[in-house]
């Protein structure tokens, strides 16, 4: 049965070629559409977690769920112990603490509010990759009253570097405290909104400012992001029964959350419209080739074979073509996903951002797999209805057609 699906498959050269490149082009367009939507999945994920978040976020517990309205309360006082704690794991490439606090911004003729943090400069710099200078430079360790702010805050405000600006909050007893800073920087990050809020300063003077040597949160920067879950499992029960919560960057960030399931229902309708256009490429060329074979298959009833044996030579004849055409079509796919990931694609800003981005493609081991299943399943599904039909059909009828 083999030998004859593959001497009928190499005769047929139109009809195969036909079908070889319906099978392959639908495989290379599921990778290379595949691979930019998980691209962006993977640039949006890492602008989160190098600009704002970190990759895993440790409160006091009840921060999470009351912390908004009264960060003051959930005070983690003896921060250089959960950070020497937590920083010696080998995931870990740096913990650092920080401290919010919310506030007015003040340029000597108005006010705006704002959300800061207290940072630790050095290992803020080391996580913070993806935030991009629009002027000035970044903070620095020594810069005890230094500040950088977000470029939507300096546009309010008529800030650049050098100017001085004051912040005035409430402490953690309710007393209104105010320092003067020099401001040093202006950053923009991937969120529009955060930057038009966003100040940061030294920890040292937001402690200084809230009256407090405390922090709010410790913060994870990991080796790599994929480790994300399995460090969270890891120290979890420990840091709960400790009186801490953990909360990772995707349940941090909104956004990102609402993008990625934005994005998954478009483009799993387009993974629907090229499914669709495999099926109809597929079935069209084994339509044809059945109709044109009637005779031959016929001849073959005729001299004694069943009409499974039909049937399973077609369907065996089409898992040949689905397996070489989805074979041609990852090449295919790779190639291309590599060649567009070396020249990138400037994409506009996306929504809530004024950063564009090069977008690329993912060559991933899933997508690759699972495309050339759906290929391999196109070729073989297309083929059982005209499969079936033929195999039905009288042997009288069907030697009508050698005539």
């Amino acid at each position: 049965m083999l030998k004859l699906a593959i001497r009928n498959v190499t005769r047929h050269k139109v009809r195969t070629a036909m079908t070889l490149f319906a099978v392959a082009a639908g495989v290379a367009s599921l990778i290379i559409s595949g691979g930019f939507v998980q691209d962006i999945f993977l640039q949006l994920r890492e602008f989160t977690i190098h600009s704002q978040t970190g990759h895993i976020q440790i409160y006091k517990k009840g921060y999470y769920e009351f912390g908004t309205q009264a960060p003051l309360k959930y005070i983690i006082e003896e921060p250089k112990q959960l950070v020497d704690r937590v920083g010696r794991l080998d995931a870990v490439d740096d913990a650092m603490g920080r401290l919010k606090f919310s506030g007015l911004i003040n340029n000597g003729k108005a006010d705006h509010a704002i959300v800061g943090e207290g940072v630790e400069p050095d290992k803020e710099e080391r996580l913070g990759t993806y935030i991009n200078l629009v002027a000035g430079r970044q903070l620095k360790a020594e810069d005890r009253f230094g500040v950088v702010v977000g470029e939507g805050v300096a546009q309010v405000q008529q800030l650049t570097p050098g100017d001085r600006i004051t912040l005035v909050l409430n402490t953690k007893e309710g007393a209104l405290n105010s320092l003067d800073f020099e401001v040093v920087g202006i950053f923009r990050t991937f969120s529009k909104e955060f930057d038009g809020r966003a100040v940061r300063v030294a920890l040292g003077a937001a402690q200084e400012l809230l009256s407090t040597k405390g922090v709010n949160s410790v913060v994870l920067s990991l080796k790599e992001s994929e480790a994300t879950d399995r460090v969270l499992n890891g120290i979890s029960a420990d840091l709960d029964k400790a009186g801490y919560e953990l909360k990772p960057w995707y349940e941090l960030n909104d956004f990102y959350s609402k993008t990625v399931d934005l994005y998954d229902r478009q483009f799993g309708v387009l993974r629907l419209i090229i499914l669709g256009m495999v099926l109809l490429g597929v079935a069209n060329s084994v339509n044809m080739s059945v109709s044109e074979r009637i005779g031959e298959f016929g001849t073959m009833m005729a001299l004694g074979d069943r009409s499974r044996d039909v049937f399973r030579l077609v369907m065996v004849e089409n898992a040949l073509l689905g397996l070489v055409g989805a074979g041609i079509g990852v090449l295919l796919g790779i190639a291309i996903a590599v060649g567009i990931s070396a020249i990138g694609i400037q994409m506009p800003p996306p929504p809530n951002s004024d950063v564009g981005y090069t977008a690329r493609v993912q060559v991933l081991p899933w997508i690759v797999f699972t495309s050339f299943l759906v290929g391999l399943i196109a070729a073989c599904g297309a083929a059982f209805l005209p499969a079936r039909r033929v195999s039905k059909t009288p042997i009288a009828e069907a030697l009508r057609y050698n005539i």
